[in-house]
This record gives structure tokens, C-alpha cells and sequence, in this order.
């Protein structure tokens, strides 16, 4: 029996919401693939030293590839309220000239990078071996950025092209090529942590250039690569709507730099691999959000688009109510799986399992309401309310989260790093809240 792709222009129940979602949630949680599985296999096969200076440098080649999740993010939802007003060809136009400055941003920044990375890592607070350590995995890395950039393009336009199971096909794929790769060159030929960056360059190469070759050919999707001129309009629009997706990305990068800063002054090299643990299963959580709201996108734009109040409204409370739902599965979730997820990386050493165990179980009550703040923030996106948007991740992040980060210590030690999280997600609700209630005449989503 055939089962009917499920289109944008449908009512949606919660089945048909999850099942739409569903391929996206797990294409994102794929994606966090390769930073964990690095760190799984550093750290249990190249050593403590390795795997801190990988979750040191990391969260700069996030900085530079998040230029591909605001593309991603602001184009989809131009591209999506143009399907949604029946206008197919410019959308194509819009897709294909957005594909091509990702590309090119991409080589820019790679360039730029290889350049700067020995004194970027010396400013996290790198020297000796980590700081080696930092550049050798940085440097490898940056060679395959314009294809993680792409990669995270075509994630979000292949749910705009209702064709998201098939996203999820090449981001498994590309997963199932970083983990073969690092147990051949890690373990296999003892590659260390060079081995370890090189089967994740190799699997972003391919996660970005297969969809190209569905898109460059004639297909039953809503999006096909077509001849299209400089729309530097469109770009602008662009910029603006996902700068709340680039800025997200960029402060939650420039977050983790201030917490391993913090921890390493509180408990040094433990502190930073205890950390990089927590973020990796952190980020697995938060992909559910991510995956949920970059799916949910596309309707919200091409009903937006349609003029489809009553569907706004729909999709509107259905997401409250799964984020609250959600909310609190996932907390109760990260609290029973945590000590044997954190021995899965660091089980060879007893006082670093116990630091992270302890950090982790204080840090999972964020997921209580970070849903929220992630969803209202593309949901503004997505409403092509760039600014709006924006306001709500860059409070959040870059200054609720770190001023938490770097007040808390001074009363709670150690532990305040770890509640920091709370702390912002709980302040930031009243903001998205806010913003909610703003809005609702203007757009007529309540």
C-alpha cells in the first residue's frame, strides 16, 4: 500500500504533524552524529587530552557553519511562502541562487579559518598538546565546511520540497559513513584524532553534494535547481529572517566557549571533557526541538503565505501542547539514561564519570522549557519575522546564558556553571511569551 506524501497545504492532526516532523527530528538528531561519535572514539581510543582539545575548538567550526542554517532557515521560509502564493518557478529561482551563495560563503570562510585557527585556539585557553591537538582536528574540518554548510541547506529545503524522508536517507547515510570511517581510521589504522576529523570531513562531503544530484534533475518534488540571476533582495530577506537561526547557532557556540573557559578555571581539563560529554547528548535532546520546529517551518510559512488563519492557529496550539508534553518525557528521559550514557565516554575514569554524571543531572531540567523558547524563535522565522525572531535567540543565548555562566560560579562554585542553562531557559520563556502576545493581532496565530 502506498502511503501519500503529506503536503503543506493539508490540515494537520497530531498524526499527521508528527509524520510530517518525524523525518526531520531524526535527520537532526543524525546530525549530531559527528561530533559524538568523534568523541565517543577519541576519547575511549586517543585519550582524555584529545578529546578535550576536540570539544575546545569545535564550537568555532559551529560559528562558521551556522552561515548555512541561516540561509537554510530565511530561505526556506521565503521559498515557502512563495510556493504558498503559487508562484513555483521564482521559488526555484530563490532555491537554486541560495544553494550557490552558500557554496561560495562556505570556501570564503574556509579560507578565512585555516588562517586564524592556531591564534583562535590559543585565545580558548589552548597550549601544548591540546593546542596542537586543536589545530590539527580544526584544520581538517574547515577543508570540508562549504559541504557542512550544504548539508544543513538541503536539510531544511528538502522539508520545504516535501520530501524530508528522503533528507533523512542522506543524513543516515552520511552518519553511517563517519562511524565506519572512524573505527577504520581510528581504530584500524590508529590515526588518532586526525582520523577521527577526517572521517567526519568526508561524511559532511557526502551529505552535501548527494542531494545536489537529486535537485540538478527533474523530480516529483516541490524544488528543482534551475537558471536563476543575483536576487539581492531575496538575500537580504534571507539574512534577516534566519538571523535568529545564525545568531542562535553563533551564541550557543560562543556559550560553550565560556563554559569550558569557566571550567577550566573550576576544575581544569576534566572540567572540559566532562562538559564535552554533556553537550553531545544535550545536543541530541535539543535536535528533537530543532528537527520539530525546522519542519514545522514550511507549513507555517506557506499557510502564512496562503492567507490560511485557521491552519496557523492549528499548528500553533498543536505545537504548544507536544512541547509540553515532550518537555517533561525528555527530562525524566535524560535523568534515567544518564550514567550509562556518560559511561559509554568516559567509564575508564572514576572521578571524571562522577563530575560528569552530577553536571548532567543539573543541566537536564532545562529541557522542561527549552522547547519553547527554540520553537517561538522559528516560529517568528518562519512568519518571516526576522527581528522578532532574532531578539528571542540572541536574548537567550548570547545574553541570558552566558551572564548566568559567568555570575552563578560566584556563589554556587561549579554547580552554578551547571544550572546556568536553567537559569537562561527560565528567563527567556517570559521574553518568547512576550513576544507571543505581541504579535497575535498581526499574524492571528491565537
Amino acid at each position: 500500500m502506498t502511503v501519500m506524501r503529506i503536503q503543506l497545504s493539508e490540515h494537520f492532526t497530531y498524526g499527521k504533524l508528527l509524520r510530517f516532523v518525524f523525518p526531520a527530528i531524526v535527520t537532526m538528531i543524525f546530525t549530531s552524529v559527528y561530533t559524538i561519535v568523534d568523541g565517543l572514539f577519541v576519547s575511549n581510543f586517543v585519550g582524555k587530552t584529545s578529546f578535550a582539545a576536540l570539544n575546545l575548538i569545535f564550537p568555532l567550526l559551529m560559528i562558521l557553519g551556522a552561515l548555512g542554517f541561516m540561509i537554510g532557515s530565511g530561505g526556506s521560509a521565503i521559498v515557502g511562502k512563495t510556493l504558498g502564493e503559487k508562484r513555483n518557478d521564482l521559488a526555484n529561482q530563490y532555491f537554486t541562487m541560495l544553494v550557490i551563495v552558500t557554496f561560495v560563503s562556505g570556501a570564503v570562510l574556509t579560507l578565512i579559518g585555516e588562517l586564524l585557527i592556531p591564534q583562535i585556539a590559543v585565545l580558548l585557553g589552548a597550549e601544548g598538546k591540546m593546542l596542537t591537538e586543536c589545530i590539527l582536528y580544526g584544520r581538517i574540518l574547515l577543508g570540508s565546511l562549504p559541504f557542512f554548510m550544504l548539508q544543513y541547506v538541503f536539510q531544511i529545503f528538502f522539508v520545504t520540497a516535501e520530501k524530508s524522508k528522503l533528507g533523512l536517507g542522506i543524513t543516515i547515510l552520511a552518519g553511517v559513513v563517519n562511524i565506519v570511517l572512524d573505527a577504520l581510521l581510528v581504530i584500524g589504522f590508529q590515526w588518532g584524532l586526525a582520523g577521527a576529523a577526517a572521517a567526519t570531513a568526508i561524511s559532511q562531503v557526502a551529505g552535501g553534494v548527494l542531494p545536489v544530484f537529486y535537485f540538478i534533475r527533474k523530480n516529483d518534488s516541490l524544488l528543482q535547481f534551475t537558471k536563476t540571476s543575483f536576487h539581492a533582495r531575496v538575500l537580504l530577506k534571507t539574512c534577516t529572517n534566519g538571523l535568529s537561526e545564525l545568531m542562535s547557532n553563533m551564541a550557543s557556540s560562543v556559550v560553550n566557549m565560556l563554559y569550558n573557559y569557566q571550567l577550566m578555571r573550576f576544575a581544569g581539563e576534566d572540567g572540559v571533557a566532562a562538559y564535552g560529554v554533556i553537550a553531545y547528548i544535550a545536543f541530541v535532546f535539543a535536535a528533537i526541538f530543532l528537527g520539530y520546529s525546522s519542519a514545522c517551518a514550511p507549513i507555517i510559512s506557506y499557510n502564512y503565505g496562503a492567507g490560511n488563519d485557521k491552519e496557523l492557529k492549528n499548528i500553533f496550539r498543536k505545537s504548544i501542547v507536544l512541547h509540553c508534553i515532550t518537555g517533561v518525557f525528555m527530562t525524566g528521559f535524560a535523568v534515567i539514561v544518564s550514567s550509562p550514557l556518560i559511561r559509554l565516554f568516559v567509564g575508564y575514569d572514576r572521578q571524571l564519570f562522577e563530575l560528569t554524571l552530577h553536571g548532567l543531572k543539573l543541566y537536564a531540567v532545562s529541557f522542561l522549557i527549552s522547547g519553547f523558547n527554540i520553537f517561538a524563535s522559528a516560529f517568528f522565522t518562519a512568519l518571516n519575522n526576522g527581528m522578532a525572531s532574532a531578539a528571542i535567540s540572541f536574548l537567550r543565548t548570547m545574553v541570558f546564558e552566558s551572564g548566568c555562566i559567568l555570575i552563578l560560579p560566584q556563589f554556587l562554585a561549579i554547580d552554578g556553571i551547571w544550572m546556568a542553562i536553567t537559569a537562561a531557559e527560565l528567563i527567556s520563556i517570559f521574553v518568547s511569551a512576550s513576544f507571543i502576545a505581541y504579535h497575535r493581532k498581526r499574524y492571528r496565530y491565537i
